[in-house]
């Protein structure tokens, strides 16, 4: 449930009712939307692109094409997991705008040949031994290319076949710099540690 203010107190709306009045064009909701997820989507922005004033132009470009594709959205049947599924809905149009900009910007070309690595075990399993906090922090010390699909593949949920038709790459390429991207935040994570420690 949301909270909005409204006449002699606050009012409850439901996430169903607030998506209906945004495809009916109701401007009061398609601005209390804006402004309820304007935070979320920066910070799924900024995790590609670093610039603010470009990732302010990307989040008005996500939420531009959310309110576009607002009727295709389905909510599940289950209540509780509407906020969820709803967040992450507009992470995905919002990570796939922010890696949009990059490919059209940033001429990128990521499908150098590679061998597929095998021998990553102690690197696959980074994620589980790190805050959140920790790993949003160690983020940008990765290549680009690594940062990308470590967000797209960890983040946003995104498949190996998704990354692989979105950047345009093999998919041995997504796997192996998704396990680059792991053990490269391993690296910087033990080094983080032995800094704190010595410091200290």
């Amino acid at each position: 449930m949301f909270f909005k203010a409204g006449g002699a107190g606050r009012q409850v709306y439901k996430l169903d009712q607030i998506i209906i009045a945004c495809i009916r064009d109701e401007k009061k909701n398609k601005e209390w939307m804006y402004k309820y997820f304007y935070g979320y989507i920066m910070a799924v922005i900024l995790r590609y692109v670093k610039q603010v004033d470009i990732a302010e132009e990307l989040v008005n470009d996500s939420f531009i094409k959310t309110f576009r594709h607002l009727a295709k959205f389905r909510l599940p049947d289950d209540p509780a997991v509407h906020l969820k599924a709803f967040k992450g809905w507009i992470a995905r149009i919002a990570s796939r705008t922010a890696i949009d900009f990059l490919k059209v910007n940033k001429n990128h070309h990521y499908s150098e040949e590679i061998k597929e690595e095998t021998n990553f075990a102690e690197s696959v399993n980074v994620i589980d031994k790190m805050q959140f906090q920790d790993i949003l922090a160690l983020l940008d010390d990765l290549p680009e290319i690594q940062r990308i699909i470590f967000n797209m593949y960890e983040m946003e949920g995104y498949s190996h076949q998704e990354i692989s038709e979105t950047l345009s790459i093999p998919i041995k390429n997504s796997r192996v710099y998704l396990a680059r991207a792991k053990k490269h935040l391993r690296q910087l994570y033990q080094n983080s540690l032995y800094i704190i420690g010595y410091a200290s």
